[in-house]
């Protein structure tokens, strides 16, 4: 019996950190390791809500080339980009969709800065470092702010402006030395001097051999950072760089940390230009949400109901084995975190009634080995080892159901079928747990506490 002990005191301290990190109030959890600030372990606590609860801005973007100019994989990593840039800006519970052959769907829950939010998902961010080093300083000083055309965009199907400047001296487009490609970050900071923003930038290892090569061998010339097309910059270059360096140029706080954003979640491939945007409000509304929590509420407390009064004490330990799934749950979908739509929360309610059918199975299956004269605690073992495999079987192949579903939810206008697929496949997986391992600890806590009484009145059990 110790080990159901220990098992105790295991599912109440996971209760009270499952219940303390599911309340609405708490958004995370930070811890300084070595009281320095500098070595910290970060939990984020994030309720993610979807449109149908919350309203939020809805973004169709389209594709300013021709479909004939790039492939679905492009078109899919362009949008895998864009998904990045809207998880950057805070907001995890968007979805990122690709629509057809040239259109990709952004819906933003709750969305407060619409502007802030297209311009970052829209623009392409193509950061080249360019050739300027046999350029005089009156030439590098005449093409600031300037758009250029460069080797690099040329191999981009000419998406930029044809009249843009080329080199003055041969009359070819610049060399592009590398892209935004071998940055591995990218951070804004502000010159504590002057307070000027700049961007602070690492590179990778595919940025760092031709980086190093040009400025080595360009000292006390220019070399322009260009953005888009457009030159930013046109430093002249100090000494030989492997690492990283600096962008500078005019920029706002704003402006510097949006870049920085852009650059660490990669270019657009494809080139976007906003076909519509609409806000879009919560269709269920105040009242049909509050509705909604309320049946679901009024639903568990029936069923808790029915466990009570027919089983006694094996429902007894089915209800906290319930609470202690329902608090698991809540703290998952924090965690991952998991966007609550109406057809999620209609999957986790669905995986309640799962986590009973669990103790059902077991209950009874007790109850039939001590009719057939067992001990208590004979009848309690074989119970919870012979409905193991259904409870096992009957799970996975709903989890499968529930992969497929994920699947075609991932169809363009079907993602609130990934949301109930997702919700319920985690009920499923963390029913394994509480109806076998946490309803076992409680039913053989209770066993031992009430042996004599159970054994004398076999209706506590349900018989």
């Amino acid at each position: 019996m110790s080990k159901h002990y220990r098992w105790l005191v295991f599912v109440v301290l996971l209760f009270a950190f499952g219940l303390w990190a599911s309340l609405p109030s708490t958004e995370g959890l930070r811890i300084d390791l070595n009281n320095d600030g500098e070595n910290e372990v970060d939990l984020a606590l994030r309720q993610s809500l979807g449109l149908d609860l919350v309203g939020g801005l809805r973004v169709l973007l389209q594709a300013e080339l021709p479909p004939d100019q790039y492939s679905s994989e492009d078109l899919q990593n362009t949008a895998n980009n864009v998904s990045r840039r809207v998880n950057a800006l805070g907001l995890t519970e968007a979805t990122v969709q690709v629509q057809g052959n040239r259109r990709i769907l952004v819906e933003i829950p709750g969305i407060t800065d619409t502007e802030t939010a297209i311009n970052t998902i829209q623009r392409t961010a193509l950061l080249e470092f360019v050739d300027f080093s046999d350029l005089s300083f009156e030439q590098v000083q005449s093409l600031e702010g300037r758009p250029i055309r460069t080797t690099y965009q040329l191999q981009l199907n000419n998406q930029f402006d044809p009249a843009a400047g080329v080199n003055p001296l041969t009359g070819l487009p610049f060399e592009t030395v590398i892209t935004g490609a071998g940055l591995s970050a990218a951070q804004a900071q502000s010159d504590p001097t002057t307070g000027a923003w700049s961007i602070n930038f690492a590179l990778n290892e595919e940025g760092q051999d031709p980086f190093f090569r040009f400025t080595s061998a360009n000292i006390n010339r220019s070399m322009a950072i260009v953005l888009d097309g457009v030159v930013l910059s046109a430093p002249t270059i100090q000494a030989a760089l492997d690492t990283g360096g600096v962008i500078t140029g005019r920029f706002t706080e704003e402006e510097a940390r949006q870049l920085a954003l852009q650059l660490r979640s990669g270019a657009l491939r494809i080139p976007l230009s906003v076909e519509n945007t609409a806000f879009v409000g919560a269709t269920l509304g105040q009242q049909s949400v509050q509705l909604s929590i309320r049946a679901g509420i009024i639903g568990v407390i029936i069923v808790f109901t029915f466990m009570l009064v027919y089983y006694r004490v094996p429902g007894l330990a089915a209800v906290l084995a319930l609470a202690v799934f329902i608090v698991l749950n809540l703290m998952v979908f924090k965690l991952i975190p998991v966007t609550l739509t109406l057809a999620a929360i209609t999957g986790f309610l669905i995986s309640i009634g799962t986590a009973v059918d669990g103790n059902i199975l077991i209950f009874e299956r007790v109850k039939e080995e001590i009719r057939n004269g067992k001990p208590l605690f004979d009848a309690l073992d074989a119970g919870f080892d012979r409905a193991w495999v259904s409870i096992r079987d009957s799970n996975f192949s709903t989890i499968l159901i529930c992969a497929v579903l994920f699947f075609f939810g991932q169809t363009p206008g079907a993602s609130i079928v990934s949301g109930f697929a997702v919700t319920l496949a985690l009920g499923l997986i963390i029913n394994l747990f509480t109806a076998v391992f946490v309803t076992r600890t409680f039913l053989y806590i209770f066993a031992d506490r009430l042996r004599q009484p159970l054994s004398e009145r076999k209706w506590l059990l349900g018989i």
